[in-house]
């Protein structure tokens, strides 16, 4: 993209990045609609014992909502260095393109973060998951507000991009845990647009604090708690999730 925006510019690029859209992304996806076998009746009926009412000791309603809030507060954080890497380093006097750069990494390892965690969550569940890589990513946003060398940034991004990939396919993963399979495609949106909506909200937050007091530490800072609102949530749920699954052991 940076090559083809210092060539052709940043309209014709975006321009062609759609067409490229069209052409590969609309012929695949007749791949997924090959007919599949429908669920058994034990399946549903299993997945209903299962659900929150048991397993959490909430409503699906409410488990629906908790991870609405969660998927918000995480994306704060997760949009706040994507969206201030450039202008950070810019300001830095590195250059936008170091800044275009990082951001590169921090995607393209974000895709990596993607794939990994879905391995885990094969293993260990996706509410574990979601905890464990909330944490790294916590913990990758916090040398943002003190270390602002070029390599350490470069180190940085990218270590950030290998932990925040993975945290949205969590959510989906979760519903699908805990919801009946009838109603995780209406689910799975509702939470997933909610992470979205984490997004944009992070996204003008971290420019509105910057705009307010002039720092990027600050707005770093700002994404490191609403982080921490996010891992309360979470582990709340995954202590619910552990007592539940002791109870019939010590019965």
């Amino acid at each position: 993209m940076q090559d083809f925006i210092a060539t052709a510019g940043w309209r014709q690029t975006h321009m062609g990045i759609g067409v490229l859209c069209v052409v590969t992304m609309l012929p695949l996806t007749f791949l997924a609609l090959r007919p599949r076998a429908p669920l058994s009746e034990a399946a549903t009926t299993g997945a209903a014992s299962l659900g929150p009412q048991t397993t959490l000791g909430l409503s699906p309603n409410a488990l629906q909502t908790l991870l609405m809030i969660a998927g918000v507060c995480c994306c704060v954080t997760m949009v706040t260095p994507q969206v201030q890497i450039v202008a950070y380093c810019g300001d830095l006097g590195y250059g936008l393109a170091r800044g275009a750069e990082m951001l590169s990494l921090m995607l393209g390892l974000g895709v990596v973060s993607r794939l990994v965690c879905g391995l885990i969550a094969d293993r260990i569940g996706g509410l574990k998951t979601l905890f464990l890589v909330s944490t790294l990513q916590a913990v990758t946003v916090l040398p943002y507000i003190t270390f602002d060398g070029l390599a350490s940034l470069y180190v940085i991004s990218g270590t950030f991009g290998l932990f925040q990939g993975g945290v949205i396919p969590m959510y989906a993963i979760i519903v699908r845990e805990y919801f009946l399979p009838q109603e995780a495609g209406a689910r799975v949106g509702v939470v997933v647009g909610a992470t979205l909506l984490g997004m944009a909200l992070g996204g003008w937050m971290s420019g509105t604090i910057f705009d307010l007091t002039g720092s990027y530490r600050a707005t770093f800072l700002n994404a490191v708690v609403w982080n921490l609102f996010n891992l309360s949530i979470v582990l709340w749920l995954l202590l619910r999730s552990v007592r539940a699954q002791c109870r019939p052991a010590e019965a």
